[in-house]
């Protein structure tokens, strides 16, 4: 079930490479959300700041920002798919990043 509801970009801050950069948006109902890892060309994952419990894969396209929740473990699964795709195709930068972010909130 996709949720299809207004957000709102509340930042992106830093002077890193993009990799590192922390993207956040403000989701209606369950409040600030963080981007765990960018899945696809217009799709992201996010998780709730506090909690990271709840998940979410946010598309964004001409229409809007679409919410579609996401349960824990199939996000664990749209990480590790994302981790091993970054080994095929040699991002080790973007790989090591990833897998921080990865053991933080699995293990």
């Amino acid at each position: 079930m996709k949720l299809t509801q207004s957000a709102q970009f509340v930042a992106s801050t830093t002077a890193q490479p993009p990799m590192s950069m922390e993207s956040y948006l403000n989701h209606p109902t369950f409040g600030l959300l963080y981007r765990v890892c960018d899945l696809e060309e217009t799709k992201e994952l996010f998780a709730t700041l506090y909690a990271q419990r709840l998940f979410f894969r946010v598309t964004t396209d001409a229409m809007g920002v679409q919410f579609e929740p996401t349960s824990r473990a199939d996000a664990k699964m749209l990480i590790e798919n994302r981790l091993r795709g970054l080994r095929r195709f040699g991002d080790t930068d973007a790989y090591n990043s990833l897998i921080v972010v990865y053991k933080q909130t699995f293990q």
